[in-house]
């Protein structure tokens, strides 16, 4: 069976279209539309700089209630003041015509470069352009993956379904990130992210090279997550479940741990197929839902800029959650423990030092660190091992480092990639 694509969930339409906001012809205006009025969520940086979509954005998911996304690539409609305001009402305007709703039931999204004004001729055609285009068709869903996109070489998708009673339900989702990747995603009104369980809640797939990271004109590789469901769901409990998701999926993805001003992560739930209500049916979401969302996290990772690895940062044996990300987190983001990991050097020294300065209470006199699998660090001392075997398992794609602090029972895990030479050139060559 093959994977779930973003319109497979029943009651979605999507399309996209080049409106001329990038200097490369790629698709850089895209509608993502749901046929009912959809119980929705969403997620937004908590950067106090944020752009004039997430502004409006807030505004527009309190009631829980979204018929449309409209996102443009190229342009990130940040720092524009009041005419930025007017720009991203246009396009919720624009889009509510073609859909046939209020303003108000449109989410509006943009990535790209700071500080520019949007070219609003040129967008104005292209949404009215993109509304003649609408389909449900798997490659509708990848143009509407691949207009989003900015630094990003690959399209990055995921989707799974599971079973409900006789039903089957569907969630799948689409991202983009590739650098400028740090997000600390909050969505308002949901209860506290570190303590949230379903139980207690209110009511790898990789597409085809995309991208271009020569057209850096366009970047602003802000983070952004779209969803979609075919579940009906409450948007109370909605907006938990994703906080809950968001919490162990995005928030713990790190490139450069630069947060964005425009990232976001939104879901739409249609309301097609089954209806979750009791505590059961919402594991069952929350489950399916962390799977999809830790994929698309674990593939910005994967994407970053100039990165030849994953890093699977895991901190166990902690007393909370919160301890154990703060740690990874600390790991994860150090530019030695980066570079070590690009060069292939097991230098555990830079990963211990940097859970040290992480300022959360752990012992490294109880901890035990593995890299690819192999003890160099135990209860404060080295271990013996071979430095040159270690090396070459850090070779590969994917690398996992793992530290156990034998202090509780908690754990989190943090995603990331290596520092190389290319993430500085094409950051140094920005809009220059």
């Amino acid at each position: 069976m093959p994977t779930p694509h973003l319109l497979s969930p029943a009651g979605f339409r999507a399309s996209a279209v080049y409106a001329g906001i990038r200097s490369k012809h790629h698709p850089d205006v895209a509608l993502l539309v749901c046929d009912t009025l959809a119980s929705a969520a969403a997620a937004f940086t908590t950067n106090k700089v944020f752009a004039a979509p997430i502004k409006l954005g807030r505004q527009h998911i309190k009631a829980g209630k979204i018929r449309a996304i409209v996102v443009n690539a190229g342009n990130a409609n940040a720092c524009t003041g009041p005419r930025g305001d007017r720009d991203a009402l246009r396009m919720c305007q624009l889009a509510a015509g073609i859909v046939d709703c209020p303003p108000n039931q449109i989410l509006p999204s943009s990535t790209g470069i700071i500080g520019h004004a949007l070219p609003m001729k040129k967008l104005e055609r292209g949404i009215v352009e993109a509304g003649r285009h609408l389909g449900r068709s798997a490659d509708h869903a990848a143009q509407f993956a691949d207009a989003i996109l900015t630094t990003d070489l690959v399209r990055k998708t995921a989707g799974t379904t599971f079973k409900l009673g006789k039903e089957t339900i569907t969630i799948a989702g689409v991202c983009k990130g590739s650098g400028m990747i740090g997000p600390r995603l909050s969505i308002e009104g949901a209860i506290n992210l570190s303590t949230f369980s379903p139980s207690r809640a209110s009511a790898k797939a990789r597409g085809s090279a995309a991208g271009s990271r020569a057209d850096l004109r366009n970047k602003h590789a802000t983070m952004l997550a779209y969803l979609t469901t075919d579940a009906n769901i409450p948007a109370a409990t909605l907006r938990n479940l994703l906080a809950s998701s968001t919490n162990t999926s995005f928030n713990a993805v790190t490139v450069d741990d630069h947060m964005s001003t425009n990232d976001t992560a939104a879901i739409l739930a249609s309301g097609l197929s089954a209806k979750i209500s009791s505590t059961a049916d919402q594991k069952k979401f929350a489950a399916a839902l962390d799977e999809v969302c830790q994929s698309l996290a674990h593939q910005i990772a994967a994407d970053g800029e100039g990165a030849t690895k994953t890093v699977a940062i895991t901190v166990r044996g902690t007393k909370s959650p919160d301890i154990a990300k703060t740690i990874a987190r600390a790991i994860a983001n150090s530019p030695l423990v980066k570079t070590a990991m690009h060069g292939n050097d097991p230098n555990w020294g830079r990963l211990i030092s940097a859970a040290g300065y992480a300022a959360v209470p752990f012992d490294p006199n109880q901890c035990v660190l593995k890299l690819q699998g192999t003890i160099v660090f135990r209860a404060g001392r080295p271990v013996p091992f071979n430095p040159a075997a270690v090396s070459k398992s850090l070779a590969a794609k994917e690398v996992t480092v793992d530290l156990d602090c034998r202090s509780g029972k908690s754990s989190a895990t943090v995603w990331t990639c290596d520092l190389s030479k290319q993430y500085i050139t094409i950051n140094a060559d920005y809009h220059t």
